[in-house]
């Protein structure tokens, strides 16, 4: 099965704890890197990961907190300081190109690289990147400040053609592909070998839905409905509701709630308020809702 991996690189909220660095997270698909979000100290959790830095050549920017976008600067000047030569996409807000492009002339006048703005409306359902292997899709979400989530979903690949059946049939390699891809094989007598008989079905496409800085917000269960792992922001405690109601946060019962009515197979809570020493008793709030639910960790690798 080809690569999907998550990799928490920042789980805490707005004020820096020593517990926990601030929002950020690199998806792994088929060995290309995706970031999303890039809080203070994100290149930092790179090299602690053992990410290659390499790889990354997309960033996704939820919304213009500072704990969700003040690392870009600094991770590319480091880009720079590397010699990178591959363009760099940004997908972001309107606003976040026109507050960084003066750093980025200032700072890091001569880069050998270029950075590649791709702005679009947070408001807005759409997808936003699309390649052979994923798709990027924004979840519109309610915060302080135009603010949205992103889906990642895997494309099918292809079946997988049976060796004994290559070797039996004296299937030509120009034949292989277009078998994999669902096609019968005709053989030179004019048999026609239907093509479930000579692959066994790919593995089903996976998904990964970020819900960034939100408060709670029902209607965004039928967008991410059955999705395989959901990450959905826990700030607080149920204790705390009025506080997230006023900030336009969760508690960490709300997102259970959402993975519970969205019938998610997994969720991961995080974005932790500094006011939590231990977020068991936000694991444990979550999970009297929905049992398949683990904390963020910095550091964290989850396969799908």
């Amino acid at each position: 099965m080809e690569k999907f991996e998550v990799n928490i690189l920042g789980c805490g909220s707005a004020l820096p704890t020593i517990r926990h660095m601030a929002t950020s997270q690199v998806i792994n698909i088929r060995e290309k890197l995706f970031m999303i979000d890039c809080g203070e100290g994100t290149q930092i959790q790179l090299r602690r990961s053992r990410l290659k830095f390499s790889r990354l050549n997309h960033i996704f920017i939820s919304h213009l907190h500072g704990d969700h976008c003040f690392g870009l600067i600094g991770l590319i000047s480091t880009f720079g300081m590397l010699e990178r030569t591959a363009d760099l996409h940004i997908y972001c807000h309107p606003e976040l190109e026109k507050l960084l492009t003066p750093h980025i002339d200032f700072f890091c006048k001569g880069m050998p690289y270029k950075v590649i703005f791709h702005t679009f409306n947070p408001s807005e359902q759409t997808i936003i990147y699309d390649d052979r292997s994923v798709t990027v899709e924004t979840i519109p979400l309610r915060h302080r400040l135009p603010t949205c989530g992103f889906i990642f979903r895997e494309k099918p690949t292809q079946n997988h053609i049976k060796r004994d059946m290559i070797d039996f049939y004296h299937i030509p390699v120009c034949m292989i592909n277009r078998i994999k891809n669902g096609e019968d094989y005709v053989t030179e007598e004019g048999t026609v070998i239907p093509n479930e008989r000579l692959t066994t079905p790919s593995n089903p496409p996976r998904s990964y839905a970020y819900c960034s800085d939100t408060a709670y917000l029902p209607r965004i269960t039928e967008q991410i409905k059955g999705i395989d792992l959901l990450f959905h922001e826990a700030t607080f405690a149920k204790t705390e509701a009025a506080r997230a109601k006023q900030t336009m946060h969760s508690t960490a019962e709300q997102a259970a709630t959402i993975a519970r009515d969205a019938q998610v197979k997994r969720l991961i809570i995080g974005h932790f308020s500094a006011r939590y020493e231990d977020e068991a008793h936000l694991l444990q709030e979550a999970q009297s809702i929905f049992p398949e639910t683990i904390l963020a960790q910095e550091n964290m690798n989850i396969t799908l």
